[in-house]
Order: structure tokens, then sequence, then C-alpha cells
């Protein structure tokens, strides 16, 4: 697995699911890890850094919604004092609400699904990346998604902006390259998270969703979480601007 050994990794919604594998591998790897969400009340946060801390690194939680500029600031900054910097940002907070056809959305769901996933990013690309900056470099993973690349029926305005982050992506990798910040997107197909457990809770509904993946399977976390291990460490110190499909050949 590539080396993080002494990097200060930051990941917003780790507190389950995907960003959780993210920061849980990263602390594996060597990092310091301050993982980041907006629900704090359920011990789950909690029991990632506890985690951490069991792998012998240093762990974080901090409470942010980012889609506020405000707590976006306050999260980088508490973070940034903790740890002495940040080399690592992992941008894994998102949202969606399936069933929804763009002529039936209304504005409170368009502004959800857009002010976290999108505008969320690029607050915290915005603001861990001047951190960066500041300290010499650093690498930036964006979560976008497979619909982010393909479009599919009925997810109304996520598909949106996991479009959106890749372009997103792709322009700040240009802005940050001559300062030494890398940035890059995962585009993962359907993973086996809380997240959308209705896809393959039941063991048929499973089997049909994977039946259009050449591989097979669906994806677990934790293969998302090596790929985004992979694009934070020196072993993609040449790969910026890239949006790497993590989807078990599903776009092919």
């Amino acid at each position: 697995m590539a080396g993080l050994d002494g990097r200060r990794a930051l990941v917003t919604g780790g507190r389950q699911g995907i960003g959780r594998a993210i920061a849980l591998l990263m602390a594996q790897a060597g990092a310091d890890v301050a993982v980041a969400d907006i629900v704090t009340n359920d011990g789950k946060l909690g029991g990632v850094v506890r985690e951490i801390s069991e792998l012998g690194h240093r762990g974080f939680a901090v409470r942010a919604d980012v889609s506020r500029a405000a707590d976006v600031a306050a999260m980088t900054r508490q973070v940034a004092d903790a740890f002495g910097g940040i080399d690592i940002l992992v941008n894994g907070a998102g949202v969606w609400k399936m069933g929804l056809p763009l002529l039936d959305c209304q504005e409170e769901d368009w502004d959800r699904i857009v002010d976290t996933n999108l505008k969320g990013t690029y607050l915290c690309c915005k603001e861990a990346g001047q951190v960066m900056v500041a300290g010499g470099g650093g690498s930036i993973v964006n979560l976008s998604s497979h619909v982010g690349l393909n479009p599919a029926a009925g997810i109304g305005p996520y598909g949106i902006s996991k479009a959106g982050i890749i372009m997103l992506t792709r322009e700040l990798a240009l802005e940050l390259a001559p300062k030494g910040v890398r940035v890059n997107a995962l585009a993962p197909g359907v993973v086996k998270t809380d997240f959308n457990r209705f896809i393959w809770e039941k063991p048929e509904d499973e089997a049909r969703a994977a039946a259009g993946v050449p591989l097979g399977r669906l994806a677990e976390p934790e293969d998302i979480a090596r790929a985004a291990v992979f694009l934070a460490s020196d072993e993609a110190a040449y790969i910026t601007g890239a949006v790497l499909p993590v989807d078990g050949g599903w776009r092919v």
C-alpha cells in the first residue's frame, strides 16, 4: 500500500461509509487524520477517531456543514492548528435524493444537493488549498461519481453536482499545479454503504445491480479508499487533473 507517513489529512464525510474507510486506510498508511461531519451526536465520528488512535496516529473530530463557508473556514483552521498544517484533503461529504426527476425537483432539494456536494467541495478546496499552498504543497482528492460522467434517470441534481466536481477538479488542478498542490477526483460506481442501502440490502437486489458490472460485484468502501490513498500519495506524484473511475468496469 502507498505510504503516507507523516502526512496530515482531513476527510469530510468521515463519519461512515466511504469517508470512514478512507480515513482509516490513510491512518493505516501512516497519516494523522481529522474527520469532519455534520452529524456528531451518534458516536460514530468519535468512534472513527478512536480507531485512528488505535492505529497509532493522531485523530481529530470536527463538526462542519460544508455548505456553509463559515463552518468550512472554522473546520480548516481547527485542523491546521491541531496538526500544524494540512497535506491531504478528501472531499467525501455528500447528499442525494433518489427518485427525483429534474422537472419534479423542488428548489430546496436542488439547493441542498448542489450546495453540499459542489459548493461544499469548492469551499473545502479553497480553504484547505490555501493552507497547502502556504505549506509548500499537498494533494486534494474529490469524490465525484460514475453519474458525474454518465447521466442516469431519476437522480436529479445529484449527477449534475458530481459532474460539476469533475470540472472543479480540473480547473483547480491547472491553477494549483505551479504551487505544488495536486487535485484529482474519484468516480465510484455503486458502493455498498448506508447511502444507498436500498440498492443492495436484499441479495436479489444486489445481484441485479451487480449484473451490470464487468467485475461481477458492487464496490466495498475499501475499494474506493485504496484508490484515494494512492492518489494522495507520492505514488501518484505525476498525476493531477485526473478523474479515476472506480466502478468495476461499469463505464466500459
